[in-house]
Parts: C-alpha cells; structure tokens; sequence
C-alpha cells in the first residue's frame, strides 16, 4: 500500500477528484494549505500598498491506495492538475505499513 500526498493549484481540484474516481479511488483527504516552492511567492497591490505574499494557497490531498492502482493514480493527477505554469504543484509517495479501519477492524487493504 502507499500514501499519495499531492499538493495542487486549488481549481485544479474537481479535475483531480474526478479523475481519480474514474480510476477507481474510493477516498481522498483534502485539506487547504499554504505555501510555496520555487515562485517565491509574489506581489500585490491593495488600496494602493504593494504588499509580497510569501505563502500562496494551495490544496493537499492525501490517498491511501493499494500498490496496483499507484502508478496509475500518479499518471491521472500529474494530467489532470498541469496547467503548464510554475506552481502546479508537487506529488510525494511513501510507503504506507498498515491501514485500520475503526468500525470494523479490518486492516491492510481491505480497510481501504
């Protein structure tokens, strides 16, 4: 099993939600984040002050997926989420031990 973690331009995200169900992934963990990579950020102006913003919104999903639908889960975000524009965002993949599910103890991939 593994742990997707994939940080995303927030209006990318029903493109992803929907591609990844087409797939075949059942659930997702989505949770609004800030931050920022190589753009640095940028500068705005209100009522008249320019102003930097250091940390730009983005959105974090996290998906538990068993080892068979990994590769194809990766394929489906990195398409569905490229705008071809610095910031699209960045996927990590880790190795995931063990999974339970709370109501009904089931664990490994069928708690998924």
């Amino acid at each position: 099993m593994k742990l997707i973690t994939a940080i995303i331009k927030p209006f990318k995200l029903d493109d992803v939600r929907k591609a990844l169900s087409d797939i075949g992934v059942q659930g997702i963990t989505v949770s609004e984040v800030k931050g920022f990579g190589r753009q640095k950020g940028h500068t705005e102006l209100y009522r008249g002050a320019e102003y930097v913003v250091d940390f730009l919104p983005k959105v974090k999903l996290e998906i538990a997926i068993t080892d068979d639908l990994t590769e194809r889960a990766i394929e489906v975000i990195k398409s569905s989420a490229n705008t071809g524009k610095i910031g699209d965002g960045k996927i990590f993949i880790y190795e995931l031990q063990d999974a339970i599910r709370i109501r009904t103890g089931e664990t490994g991939p069928e708690a998924l």
